[in-house]
């Protein structure tokens, strides 16, 4: 097995999985737990799990793809939902890296000029989003719960301020 450096350049091709591709986790204390693969780059993926595993958990991963079987070591990373978990490869095999990069450039490679522009406005899409929730999650507080918590607010001041207007339109009644 090859490690993996912890930081990279830049940011690897990312391939979005078009097929059903399970995959098979074994984790520290040798239990094992089913998945499938979403989205697979030469540095990890995104798993789709019945349930998050416990961030920095170290597994062996296994899945198959057109170009062979994958094994390695990863890293779980922070889950981005209920059933989604990315992970980063902390160790792979010369042949496991190979069978990835082939699997990654190959995907890219487009055939029209417009193509190229079509994948750079994606992947520009996609890093944006990134920052954004990183930024986001940096705060402690996602953007929608603020919001959520000003419309609650701003639901209560307006029924106070009509039963304070019933109460006053009652009192002048009388």
């Amino acid at each position: 097995m090859t490690c993996l450096p912890q930081t990279y350049p830049c940011r690897a091709p990312r391939i979005r999985l078009t097929e059903f591709t399970p995959a098979v986790l074994r984790l520290q204390n040798n239990s094992c737990t089913t998945g499938s693969l979403e989205i697979i780059s030469s540095t990890g993926g995104l798993l789709c799990l019945p349930k998050p595993l416990n961030r920095g958990s170290r597994i062996k991963l296994m899945f198959l793809t057109d170009q062979g079987p994958v094994l390695g070591a990863a890293e779980l990373l922070s889950p981005v939902s209920g059933t989604q978990q990315p992970f980063r490869f902390v160790a792979l095999a010369y042949g496991d890296q190979r069978r990835l990069r082939t699997i990654t450039q190959g995907s890219l490679k487009p055939e029209t000029p417009r193509q190229l522009v079509e994948i750079s406005r994606l992947v520009d899409g996609e890093q944006r989003w990134i920052e954004k929730y990183r930024a986001a999650m940096s705060h402690g507080t996602p953007p929608r719960r603020r919001l959520l918590k000003l419309a609650l607010a701003a639901l209560m001041l307006a029924t106070l301020g009509l039963s304070c207007a019933v109460y006053l339109f009652s009192i002048h009644l009388r």
